[in-house]
């Protein structure tokens, strides 16, 4: 009898553990890329339509894909998942940076001229700690942003508003893409790393007066612990998955400028680099090999698609800063 009811519990906790890995497999299917043709207004093009459904498409794919937000979960199995929170904070911070810029440039026709109140409310509700899950509930305060974003849309999308206003200029989009630049530039560095690096310091290059804080040797090496590789890779991932939609909505949304520039291209080279991040990830695993060794290194992949898709961007920014 008791080696029976032994049985039994082994049994039961061998089916708890493989439900809960089923369900964790579930839950880290990533989010589909947001299409061109989402972001198109049905009833006819307003400016600022695309960005504004960018950033409303990307917040609900973050709460609504399986398992919903998974990053504040205290219970299991997503409390043992660490690649799916990885990626929700990749894509949050994007979203925190454009709403940002969308509150402080796309929506302002000059430093004077005052706020959104719809962008007010919703820029500081996606700043809420991800790991938050109780007073306040991290999923609700992201609710509540996007639906102040919803009444933004609805703002710009009606003509007699003439307060909701998204204005497609130049600098207002040099200033957004310099943002961008320096997380892309922050995410390949900290892919590189997975394998190591001796770095120059070049903190101080260009200015022979210019002082730091903290003094650093002349060369230091880098190296990404083995237990974030994981975190680090599905984290860049989230943050081209959200930028891929950012930057299909702002070819729509600025595309004047980009032709007049004959800027369109480069944005073109961008979202290419950008799909590409986005490759099914075949390997249960991510791989960690030497950068010409005999197993394969994902990310180093992914830095190199991200490093083209930056230099991109700078050739972007150049020729919009161009007369």
């Amino acid at each position: 009898m008791e080696r029976v009811t032994t049985k039994r519990v082994i049994l039961g906790i061998a089916l708890v553990v493989l439900f809960n890995y089923l369900l964790a497999v579930w839950w880290s299917v990533e989010p589909d890329p947001i299409d061109t043709a989402s972001l198109r207004a049905q009833e006819g093009e307003v400016v600022g339509y695309a960005t504004a459904t960018a950033a409303i498409l990307v917040g609900q794919g973050l709460l609504d894909k399986p398992g919903g937000f998974l990053s504040n979960d205290v219970m299991p199995p997503s409390v043992l998942m660490d690649n799916m929170p990885a990626f929700e904070f990749g894509a949050l911070e994007q979203l925190r940076d454009l709403s940002l810029v969308l509150r402080r440039d796309f929506a302002r026709s000059q430093s004077q001229s005052t706020e959104d109140t719809n962008l007010q409310i919703a820029q500081p509700k996606f700043n809420i700690d991800r790991r938050s899950w109780m007073f306040p509930r991290a999923e609700a305060e992201y609710q509540a942003g996007i639906k102040a974003l919803i009444r933004y849309r609805d703002g710009i999308m009606d003509p007699k508003n003439e307060d909701a206003q998204f204005y497609a200029r130049a600098d207002n989009l040099v200033s957004y893409l310099e943002q961008v630049e320096k997380r892309l530039g922050s995410l390949s560095q900290r892919l590189a790393a997975s394998v190591g690096q001796d770095r120059v310091n070049t903190d101080l290059a260009g200015d022979e007066v210019a002082r730091q804080s903290t003094e650093l040797l002349l060369e230091h090496r880098v190296r990404t612990s083995w237990w974030k590789i994981d975190d680090v890779f599905y984290e860049a991932r989230g943050h081209c998955w959200a930028l891929l939609a950012f930057m299909r909505a702002i070819e729509q949304d600025f595309a004047p400028v980009l032709d007049k520039k004959n800027a369109r291209v480069s944005l073109q080279q961008i979202i290419r680099e950008l799909e590409s991040t986005q490759d099914t990830v075949w390997s249960p695993i991510i791989l960690n090999g030497g950068g010409f060794g005999l197993v394969a290194n994902h990310s180093l992949v992914m830095a190199n698609y991200i490093s083209r898709a930056n230099a991109a961007l700078i050739d972007l920014k150049q020729l919009l800063t161009q007369g």
